[in-house]
């Protein structure tokens, strides 16, 4: 080998790794900096990212693929987190905000931040203590979890996992009495609040789980509803006989349903009922109208229609529509503290997590799911001190810059 022939090999090795350094797939990465090989203490773990490449180290491909996979091709699940980046914040200097305080209360049960843990299916995918170590956690910083329909234990080992108020998470299923049952079930078990979803009337083209050649929704490890016959009380609902499901596409009982399936949750389930999935002033609106007690924004994490507009983009449109008739929350794609102060901001009450209390999950057990929501807690504190708001009720959107 020439001396030329050396130096014009390093000098190609050099600009190629200045390449790589410079590439914005490096950049992608700074927020997991942990190889598999490394399990850091969990105290070292600085934001809520860096949980989740050792989550995902901990865990089958295909229950990593369930938890983090969207719809399509993930545009609505990718722009969830980008639409964060077009709204900055106006701070207020010499505002005495010593006394910072993220506290509120909702329904009448106070919890130290207005972060809640969203309805997510199957925990036990992440870990075998699944929804029983997320409910332990969510008590032990005294917020809400919202526990799934699809749980991986049976509701009443959940809600007894606790003694902090738990909110349950409805699909509508397997038919209109044996939603009644379920909630019925779930109001005896103790929970507080039903939080009916009204977005997954067709079971979506998630893209990851056909590849894992995963066909339901839900893969293997979570509960999933059994199939029931029709009955009477659903023919109400919905047009009789049954067709079947056009297109090679899959249903769900909600598909058929309407606002008389709502009105009827209302008057059995003896608990406040908010309405999860509604993006759109037209459907506050009707929320309204029919009593709904309150609603969260929600594009199920983009894992349902793709190209749905991001939630932090639908939440004002939504809150002014309800104009303060019932507290509106907010759930897709949240993971710093400043995404939060940017939703209550724009008027949410409180912002639910979904993925990141899954990450903890997976990579640390129950003290991973404590320590996402102490990391979301504290950085939110941190924004609105550094904006001059010490307490959410001086958080207005005065501190924005759409």
């Amino acid at each position: 080998m020439t001396n030329a022939n050396h130096y014009d090999r390093r000098t190609a090795l050099r600009q190629l790794a200045g390449f790589l350094a410079a590439s914005p797939f490096a950049r992608a990465q700074l927020d997991s900096p942990y190889a598999a090989t490394h399990v850091p203490p969990i105290e070292d773990l600085v934001n809520v990212f860096e949980f989740e490449p050792l989550c995902k180290a901990h865990i089958p491909k295909q229950n990593y693929d369930f938890i983090a996979g969207g719809v399509d091709n993930e545009w609505s699940l990718r722009h969830n987190r980008e639409a964060f980046d077009k709204i900055r914040f106006r701070p207020r200097m010499l505002v005495d905000t010593s006394g910072l305080d993220v506290s509120t209360t909702l329904f009448g049960e106070r919890i130290e931040m207005p972060i809640l843990i969203a309805p997510t299916a199957g925990h036990g995918l992440a870990n075998p203590e699944g929804e029983l170590a997320t409910a332990r956690a969510a008590a032990q910083v005294k917020t809400i979890h919202i526990l799934s329909t699809n749980s991986t234990h049976p509701l009443e080992k959940v809600a007894a996992a606790s003694s902090f108020p738990k909110w349950f998470q409805l699909y509508p299923g397997p038919d209109v009495e044996g939603t009644r049952e379920r909630v019925e079930k779930a109001v005896g078990a103790g929970f507080k609040l039903i939080c009916v979803t009204v977005d997954a009337g067709w079971n979506s083209h998630r893209e990851r789980l056909l590849r894992n050649r995963v066909r339901a929704q839900v893969p293997p490890g979570a509960a999933q509803p059994v199939t029931g016959a029709r009955t009477r009380r659903q023919r109400e609902y919905a047009d009789a006989p049954p067709k079947p499901p056009p297109y090679r596409l899959a249903t769900t009982l909600m598909h058929k349903l309407d606002w008389r399936f709502f009105d009827d949750l209302k008057k059995y389930a003896k608990t406040p009922v908010l309405i999860k999935g509604i993006m759109t002033a037209e459907d506050a609106e009707l929320a309204v109208k029919h009593g709904a007690d309150g609603i969260v924004v929600s594009n199920h994490g983009g894992r349902y229609l793709d190209y749905a507009s991001a939630t932090i983009e639908a939440l004002p449109e939504v809150v002014k529509a309800v104009n303060g008739k019932m507290p509106v929350l907010v759930d897709s794609g949240f993971r710093r503290g400043t995404d939060i102060l940017k939703a209550l901001a724009l008027g949410a009450k409180a912002v639910c997590v979904g993925r990141p209390p899954l990450w903890g999950l997976g990579a640390y057990g129950e003290a991973g799911v404590v320590r996402v929501l102490e990391l979301l807690q504290s950085e939110l504190a941190l924004a609105m001190g550094l904006c001059g708001k010490p307490k959410l009720a001086n958080v207005d959107r005065s501190i924005l810059r759409m």
